[in-house]
């Protein structure tokens, strides 16, 4: 009983960011919405609406007005939190993935933010002899407690939308150590961008991340391939491996792979 118990909080939360993600993007499509509208569209009570329209503005993602909303600029980062929602089958495959392709014994890492690169955190957390450099707050947060883990936490301003640290001192950090690995989220990866985020001192901080490190795999879910985002983290000529699922755009993927990036597609 007391399993039950404790996990439906979680499904709550889960139902509710799902929830949230198909209001905003209903929004952003309509530019405008009545709460009645969002009601019918949504399938929920119109104080649960009131609710999750509060919580949205609260998050700048939409701005409510006299019996709906209107919608902000539809390129508005999605906060990490709902983020997390999206395609999480297909990033829980993509971070199995990738976790596997690093070698076995002791070894470092480096992970940046980014729901699929938390999720490769998450599959590395009962491995021995790792070292974790990282400026995400959730991921530090969530293996600190791991004894068998050496985990280092940046320094940094905190992007609310994120929850990463970014700026100088977050690149002095990742400029001071060498790992083997990086493993890069992103919220783009195109032949005509590179690897693309939407914030740039967050690009900056990533590119020092990468930039000391032997071997750099961007995880992506599908969504990401093809799509380009204000601020380029890095070239492709300076990645490694893309690791993705198979809703990717295939001809996106040929011309990744054609630039000289190797691509591994996981299995549904």
């Amino acid at each position: 009983m007391a399993t039950t118990a404790e996990s439906e909080p979680r499904a709550i939360s889960h139902k509710r960011t799902e929830r949230m993600m198909r209001t905003l993007t209903y929004v952003n499509e309509q530019g405008t919405a009545r709460l009645t509208d969002l009601v019918r569209e949504l399938d929920v009570s119109s104080a649960t609406m009131r609710r999750d329209l509060a919580a949205m503005e609260e998050q700048g993602l939409l701005v409510r007005t006299h019996g709906g909303v209107r919608a902000l600029d539809p390129t508005t980062e999605v906060p990490v939190l709902l983020r997390d929602s999206r395609f999480r089958d297909a990033k829980a495959r993509i971070a199995e993935h990738a976790a596997g392709l690093l070698p076995a014994g002791r070894y470092s890492v480096a992970i940046s933010g980014g729901t699929t690169a938390a999720a490769v955190a998450r599959e590395l957390a009962t491995r021995p002899d790792l070292a974790i450099v990282t400026n995400a707050l959730t991921t530090a947060t969530e293996l600190a407690s791991r004894s068998n883990l050496k985990v280092i936490m940046t320094g940094g301003f905190v992007r609310s939308s994120s929850f990463e640290a970014v700026g100088a001192l977050a690149e002095n950090t990742f400029n001071a150590i060498n790992v083997g690995t990086a493993f890069l989220g992103t919220d783009g990866i195109s032949v005509r961008g590179g690897a693309t985020t939407h914030d740039e001192t967050e690009a900056r901080t990533n590119h020092a991340m990468l930039a000391h490190a032997e071997h750099v795999v961007v995880v992506a879910d599908g969504s990401k391939v093809g799509r380009v985002t204000l601020a380029k983290v890095a070239d492709l000529s300076e990645i490694d491996v893309l690791v993705t699922d198979s809703s990717a755009d295939p001809e996106a993927l040929a011309a990744i792979e054609a630039a000289g990036v190797e691509i591994q597609v996981v299995p549904d």
